[in-house]
């Protein structure tokens, strides 16, 4: 896989999303939303890599979900590993005031076992992402045990997305959209500035 390929689906990715629209037409289901998708410098993650947050608009200072996410690039697919952070309140915000992202260091990483989602372009610029084969991304949730079943589509417009929770016992629904999917538009990109040298360490004498 070409490096161009890797940043194309880098850019596409990097944005601030919010389904505005969605809610205001059916507040009654949906509330108003944020997703951001930060790049990372390289040291973060010793690798391209992104800083995610998502928020109610009426409360965007305590995210209801924050992830760092370290991008590889397969034969054919994209791979994005999956970390949570030991102290996330000390970023939250950084979805919009970068400036707190440089609180992050290398050793308050921790790998989400089973949760890396494999994207795969299925037309020019748009992409498709579920959770990796095997129902082990679990997540507690209301005194048991859950499995992630997480779906996404991506372009340079749209994101849409539906998370899900289920018995591992009997592959039963626990929680989840009950009314469809989550529709969000692009608001801002957050990508612009991405070129060959983000996927790479910086040189000694550059850092």
């Amino acid at each position: 896989m070409s490096d161009q390929t890797l940043l194309h689906f880098a850019k596409t990715l990097a944005g601030h999303y919010s389904n505005f629209a969605q809610a205001q037409e059916n507040p009654k289901d949906f509330s108003h939303i944020n997703i951001y998708f930060r790049p990372l410098p390289w040291q973060v993650l010793q690798g391209p890599g992104f800083y995610s947050e998502q928020s109610h608009d009426h409360d965007p200072w305590r995210p209801y979900r924050q992830g760092l996410h370290r991008l590889i690039a397969s034969e054919n697919m994209f791979v994005m590993e999956n970390y949570g952070l030991t102290e996330p309140e000390r970023v939250a915000g950084g979805g919009f005031r970068e400036e707190l992202l440089k609180r992050i260091g290398f050793d308050e990483q921790l790998h989400r076992s089973g949760c890396n989602m494999h994207f795969k372009e299925v037309t020019p610029g748009h992409y498709r992402g579920e959770v990796e084969p095997g129902n082990q991304c679990l997540i507690p949730r209301d005194g048991k045990m859950t499995y992630l079943i997480s779906e996404v589509e991506v372009n340079a417009h749209t994101w849409i997305s539906r998370d899900r929770g289920f018995d591992p016992s009997n592959d039963e629904q626990c929680w989840g959209s009950e009314h469809g999917l989550l529709r969000f538009k692009r608001v801002a990109n957050l990508g612009d500035n991405l070129n060959e040298a983000w996927l790479r360490p910086c040189p000694p004498d550059a850092r």
